[in-house]
């Protein structure tokens, strides 16, 4: 846990590369939603 708070917080990069992680979670678990939705029969 220290090291992913030192991942975190101790570089930029680091804060970088974690918010990169999340905003593609985010971004491919809206496109799984809206797949799903698109694909519900009517």
């Amino acid at each position: 846990m220290a090291f992913w708070l030192d991942l975190m917080f101790g570089n930029p990069i680091g804060l970088m590369s974690m918010i990169v992680i999340f905003a593609t979670i985010g971004i491919m678990s809206y496109l799984m939603w809206m797949f799903i939705q698109k694909s519900k029969p009517e």
